[in-house]
């Protein structure tokens, strides 16, 4: 048995430690080198006492935050009830309710034709096995994803992924994966902005569908996330979504909605393909749906239902603690009280940080839903594009993060360029917790803000 001592419980022992023997592609600790000790709710405290707030919370696993008192209970009580724990794709009573909250809480267009398939932990598999039933059921190889789209690590998942950095190094990815542009007003991909923008990008989609010399066969499937996470906290507009469902129902294309990072609440709708009112074939559910433990799930219209048995499967793929304690945070979650309350804190927080926005150079944008929210880092001092639009900058937002977790916040990057801090902090999380990240998020930004001036 290893035991440490009292010497050897700092921060640098352990991250020293890491760096011995845990892999080249570990990411979080060489932006966060601590330890962690303890979490409650939005804090987690370090093996030397400091403590920190959380903004990043797993992700956006931890819906409820880190230790949720009733999610634990139900943790505790079943693992003291000689209830099965790993129980691969058999049914059991706690799996059966978990099921059925879940198809409770889909449109009803789909909630009575719907089906569930339980993949193994990661959202990254849940896309896979999405692609996989839509090429079952079509007959069909290709796909249309989206730039600036984050859909997993897997081979087919980061095949859909926009990232050159996570993918350029890996060869023979996953064939006939064809991107579109999306709709991202500050940096429209068309060079236009605003409205005319998110048409041309609606006519772009339609048209190269529709065109017979378009060079792309009919697609097993459209992948897209409602707002983009990874890419930089961009939500799609509700124009762009609309034309998406209409187009794929009318070439009969399946189309497959990620929520793995902006669903289960976190746009303030439980799932953010709502807003635009439609309904998709697909829905992939990972992070927030196992309640703080790994699950991930494919709920899909059952016209596609044509896999045989065991044409996708996982050993822990029937993760019973996942289901018992993601049963409460759906309950908890979808209450409309709840999700009220999760957009009301966004707009707090966003509206801060417009304010913030109009006091410095370094902030080009400010955008995202309920509390999934983005503040974009520019270089001020660069010359702009045919927009005005100033270029991303990463190192300023890297500065910005590493002078928030000096000052106690646990903040994380994305976007192009790693120029987006992004919010992902519970969507329980009190009025003060919000009060205080924000005045330590613009103190680190000011201070940043003055090397620019």
């Amino acid at each position: 048995m290893v035991q440490n001592n009292a010497s050897e419980c700092t921060n640098q022992y352990y991250i020293t430690r890491q760096e011995s023997t845990e892999s080249n592609a570990r990411s979080y600790p060489r932006k966060f080198p601590f330890a962690l000790a303890k979490a409650k709710g939005s804090w987690v405290e370090d093996v030397e006492g400091n403590k920190y707030l959380d903004f990043l919370c797993g992700a956006g696993t931890l819906a409820l935050g880190h230790n949720d008192p009733e999610v634990n209970q139900a943790m505790v009580e079943m693992l003291t009830s000689d209830a099965p724990l790993h129980t691969l794709d058999l049914t059991t009573p706690v799996k059966d309710t978990f099921v059925h909250t879940l198809l409770s809480l889909l449109p009803e267009e789909l909630k009575e034709n719907a089906k569930i398939q339980f993949c193994s932990p990661s959202g990254t598999d849940a896309t896979d096995a999405a692609l996989k039933l839509c090429k079952t059921a079509t007959g069909r190889s290709s796909i249309i994803a989206f730039q600036g789209g984050y859909h997993g690590m897997g081979h087919g998942a980061l095949a859909c992924t926009g990232n050159l950095n996570a993918k350029t190094k890996v060869a023979g990815l996953m064939p006939d994966v064809h991107f579109f542009p999306f709709p991202y007003s500050y940096r429209c991909p068309f060079g236009i902005g605003g409205e005319a923008g998110v048409d041309a990008a609606c006519a772009f989609f339609e048209r190269t569908l529709k065109d017979p010399e378009s060079g792309i066969t009919r697609p097993a499937a459209v992948i897209i996330e409602p707002i983009q996470g990874e890419g930089g906290v961009i939500p799609a507009p509700v124009k762009f979504l609309q034309t998406i469902r209409r187009v794929t129902e009318e070439l009969d294309i399946p189309l497959i909605v990620d929520e793995i990072q902006c669903g289960i609440g976190r746009s303030g709708k439980f799932f953010a393909f709502e807003y635009a009112g439609i309904v998709p074939d697909v829905i992939l559910a990972s992070k927030a749906i196992g309640g703080s433990q790994p699950l991930s799930v494919v709920i899909y219209n059952k016209k596609l239902d044509k896999w045989t048995a065991g044409a996708h499967a996982g050993t822990f793929r029937g993760n019973q603690l996942a289901m018992r304690a993601g049963t409460v945070v759906m309950n908890r979650v979808s209450k409309p009280e709840f999700l009220a309350d999760v957009a009301e804190k966004g707009e707090i927080i966003k509206n801060r940080l417009l304010a913030l926005k109009d006091k410095v150079s370094i902030i080009g944008d400010i955008r995202g839903k309920g509390l999934m929210v983005g503040t974009e880092f520019i270089d001020p001092k660069a010359p702009a594009d045919a927009l005005g639009t100033k270029p991303a900058c990463g190192d300023i937002a890297a500065k910005v993060q590493k002078l928030c977790f000096e000052n106690g916040l646990v903040v994380e990057k994305g976007g192009r360029n790693g120029a987006v801090m992004r919010c992902l902090c519970a969507l329980n999380i009190s009025r003060e917790d919000v009060e205080k990240a924000m005045e330590i998020f613009e103190k680190c930004v000011l201070t940043v803000d003055k090397e620019y001036k």
